[in-house]
């Protein structure tokens, strides 16, 4: 090969290092400090095999370069690097037709590995740079983000179905907003639509809409949310909760594109892209009965997995200083700081409601903490005080468990049980703001299924009658909560829970 590798980078040591790599790797290597010097070079000196340019340089920057090479050299592999990690600037590279995008600072023998894939593969890139309007904010600049902000890169000019995976508040609709806005639909409605929030009964009606007299208050035909995403992205969220019958409909949509109102008669085209998501495992769903397999088999297209911020508690210090800013702003007051031992200290957290989570402590922070430095010990006490392994919620768990198994001499009458409640609702209102009878759910639920199955031994079937619940919902709930390997009460622990909760009931 006689063609060299072209690194532009105004930074000596990034071109050092690239060119010491890939010299050991006897790839020939000709460095520019600046774009305008390799756009000069273009046509006069031998032309590059592939090309890797930092983003933003003196001059012309790194996207422009791109531009102007592809416009040129329509199949050159071009690499963008940049240490400004952000959704914009992936979108912005794949759209102008890199190959890929290396952000900084990476491994070396990565980045090797990578201009030896460019080099093997001619690929030609379609696609042009445009400005795109200003996104929700998605920040993180570790390995798990890039990913995501790479694949929605790629998908960017694509119409394929999406199915997005990712535990609560990790920010599903963020991405599928950014799906949306960087597609050729962006134009269209975005209309999103979260199936577990709305009644079943109600739910065929939202997706499909309804014809005048179809049902009891149907005075006016309605528009569902297929109709009012003409031409652009309908997404649909918690879609493993759907109910079975409705999935039926939903396959038949997205088979043939066409769907009949509630009470019509007359099919309706529907031309739209889908974009789903779920915090559940779909395929258990499948396996146990709860999910249709071909409907998953057409939703499971393309599938994205959003990292949960444990997993990413790199990113934590920047979403932090993000959402402190963005309530700062909300609130008319300075932004306050976090410590360095404070920024260390919620990186050690297990965040179980992730990046919303984070937002919500960041904002409860900005009105509760005493200066504009915000130290460890102007944390919230449920997480200085134990909630690292429990998560939010975990206080009203370990109260209804004491409840649960206390002597009877000592137990407390519902009117304390309910004081408990009170008061770590209050708490929760400030922490957790909009996720307060989920996380309150759960834990009661929670408790309510352990104690069903320590009755019956571990027998589900008994457990659900016991509790008054359908086999199939017990047996949701259970994956839900993460219970399938929970230990079982014993007896004892039962028998007191029965006797506590017979009393409350009596006194209520």
């Amino acid at each position: 090969m006689t063609n060299p590798v072209w690194i532009i980078d105004d930074d000596r040591s990034i071109r050092w290092v690239l060119e010491k790599a890939l010299g050991r790797e006897s790839i020939p290597v000709q460095s520019f400090a600046t774009a305008d010097e390799a756009l000069g070079a273009l046509g006069s000196a031998p032309s590059p095999a592939v090309l890797i340019s930092d983003i933003r340089m003196p001059g012309t920057d790194g996207l422009n370069l791109l531009r102007e090479v592809k416009s040129r050299y329509p199949e050159l592999p071009v690499i963008i690097m940049t240490a400004y990690s952000d959704l914009d600037s992936a979108v912005a590279a794949f759209q102008g037709g890199a190959f890929e995008y290396l952000p900084k600072p990476f491994d070396v023998d990565q980045a090797v590995a990578l201009v030896r894939r460019a080099l093997a593969e001619s690929v030609k890139q379609t696609g042009t740079t445009e400005t795109v309007s200003a996104a929700p904010e998605m920040l993180g600049q570790g390995a798990a983000m890039q990913e995501v902000f790479r694949a929605i890169g790629r998908l960017s000019q694509s119409l394929a179905t999406v199915l997005i995976n990712g535990e609560s508040g990790t920010g599903k609709e963020l991405v599928a907003q950014a799906l949306h806005r960087h597609s050729p639909r962006k134009n269209a409605p975005f209309i999103a639509i979260n199936t577990a929030a709305i009644p079943k009964d109600l739910l065929e009606s939202e997706l499909f809409g309804h014809e005048k007299g179809a049902f009891t208050g149907a005075t006016t035909q309605r528009r569902g949310r297929f109709e009012q995403a003409e031409g652009g992205t309908l997404f649909l969220d918690e879609i493993g909760d759907m109910p079975a019958e409705l999935q039926t409909r939903l396959l038949r949509v997205l088979s043939d594109g066409n769907f009949y109102r509630v009470g019509g008669h007359q099919p309706v085209k529907a031309n739209v892209r889908v974009i789903a998501a779920t915090h559940q495992d779909l395929e258990v769903r499948v396996r146990d009965g709860l999910f249709r397999e071909d409907l998953f088999h057409r939703l499971n297209v393309i599938r994205l997995r959003l990292p949960p911020l444990r997993e990413r508690s790199d990113d934590i210090p920047i979403l932090a200083r993000h959402f402190l800013q963005k309530s700062a702003q909300e609130l008319g007051g300075e932004p306050k700081r976090l410590t360095e031992a404070a920024q260390k200290y919620l990186q050690a957290q297990p965040f179980p409601g992730n990046v919303r989570q984070l937002e919500n402590l960041c904002h409860w922070l900005t009105v509760m903490a005493p200066g504009q430095s915000v130290d460890v010990n102007d944390l919230p006490a449920e997480l200085r005080g134990g909630a690292r392994e429990q998560g939010h919620g975990g206080d009203i768990t370990a109260s209804i468990n004491a409840l649960a198994t206390s002597d009877v001499t000592r137990r407390p009458a519902s009117a304390d049980w309910l004081s408990v409640l009170g008061q770590q609702v209050d708490q929760l209102l400030i922490s957790a703001p909009g996720e307060v009878a989920e996380l309150l759910t759960k834990q009661f639920e929670s408790v309510l299924i352990r104690r069903a199955l320590s009755a019956t031994n571990g027998r589900r079937i008994e457990a659900s009658q016991l509790l008054g619940l359908g086999r199939n919902t017990i047996t949701r709930k259970i994956q839900e909560l993460g219970l399938e390997n929970s230990p079982i009460e014993s007896q004892r622990d039962l028998a007191q829970f029965a006797t506590t909760m017979s009393e409350i009931k009596s006194s209520v």
